[in-house]
């Protein structure tokens, strides 16, 4: 068994949507990156890749190359999923947890495991997505941006 973590930040930027474990989340603000800026599905890349001890999601997808510009955080997770699995593992499951104080995204919890499971080829009920605000306290409480942290299981 090998457990990794992973842990991603996003500041909110204008004209942008806001992409949450591959679930378009309505709101006046999206997050800056060089793909979608998927902060969800980035810590669970980098989950996965430590677990499997192949390094970090900027190793793979370097945001100076431009082929991953605006690419789908999913395509990213199916190809870090392909990764740790021709290096031998089996995925048994992923926790996330997506730190904002805005937008409400409880509604949007089911879509998000279903849109993380499918991409990760698992089943749905080896996927947890949870949400939570700080209280109104640090950037996300200002309202500055997202982060999200993943904890993955690997056999």
């Amino acid at each position: 068994m090998r457990i990794g973590q992973g842990y991603d930040v996003h500041a909110f930027a204008k004209d942008r949507d806001l992409y949450l474990c591959g679930e378009k989340i309505e709101y006046e603000l999206g997050l800056l990156g060089h793909s979608d800026a998927d902060v969800a599905l980035h810590a669970v890349c980098d989950a996965l890749l430590g677990a499997a001890a192949l390094g970090d999601i900027g190793k793979h997808f370097p945001d100076s190359d431009p082929k991953y510009k605006g690419i789908s955080s999913v395509l990213l997770l199916e190809h870090v999923c392909t990764l740790v699995r021709e290096k031998g593992f089996e995925i048994e499951n992923v926790d996330v947890t997506i730190i904002a104080q805005k937008p409400k995204l409880l509604p949007y919890i089911p879509a998000m495991c279903e849109n993380t499971a499918r991409a990760m080829g698992i089943d749905t009920a080896c996927v947890n997505v949870k949400a939570t605000t700080t209280e109104k306290l640090g950037f996300e409480g200002r309202g500055e941006g997202i982060s999200a942290m993943a904890v993955a299981l690997l056999k």
